[in-house]
C-alpha cells in the first residue's frame, strides 16, 4: 500500500490541488487589473474537514470542558456571528473590480497554506517511517 492512498494523505493532496488553481486565478486576477470592466474571481471556499470527514468516515469529535476557566465551546457562544465578505469593495471608473493589494493578501494567504500543507505531507510521510523502522 503506498502513502499516497492514505485518506489523510488523499486530504492533503486535493487541499493542495485546491490551492494550487486558487493561486492561478489570483494571478489572472492580478493580470487583469487594468482591464476594463474586468470583475475579480475566487474559488468558492471548501469545508475540508467536512472532506477529511467523508474520507476518513470518522465520527465528530466534540469540544468537552473539564475545569470552568477553559475556553467554551464555540458552537455555544451566543454572540458569535458568520463574517461574510463583502464582493468588491471599491470599482474602478472603468468598472473594474480589481483591488491589487487585496489580491496580494490573499495570494499570500494562500502561499502560506499550500506550505502548511507540504510541511504537514513531509511531517504525515516522516512518521510512518518512523513507525514502519526507517528513520528519516
Amino acid at each position: 500500500m503506498s502513502i499516497q492512498n492514505l485518506p489523510l494523505m488523499k486530504a492533503m493532496t486535493a487541499k493542495m490541488e485546491y490551492l494550487d488553481k486558487r493561486q492561478g486565478i489570483i494571478a489572472d486576477n492580478i493580470a487583469n487589473a487594468d482591464t476594463p470592466k474586468y470583475q475579480s474571481k475566487d474559488l468558492t471556499k471548501v469545508d475540508f474537514g467536512a472532506v477529511l470527514s467523508k474520507i476518513t468516515d470518522s465520527k465528530k469529535v466534540t469540544l468537552e470542558t473539564t475545569n470552568p476557566l477553559h475556553m467554551p465551546n464555540p458552537d455555544a457562544v451566543a454572540n458569535a456571528k458568520d463574517r461574510k465578505d463583502k464582493l468588491t469593495y471599491e470599482v474602478a471608473p472603468d468598472k473594474n473590480g480589481v483591488i491589487i493589494e487585496e489580491q496580494m493578501v490573499k495570494s499570500g494567504e494562500t502561499q502560506m497554506d499550500y506550505n502548511l500543507m507540504t510541511s504537514l505531507m513531509t511531517k504525515t510521510a516522516n512518521m510512518y517511517k518512523i513507525a514502519l523502522g526507517r528513520q528519516s
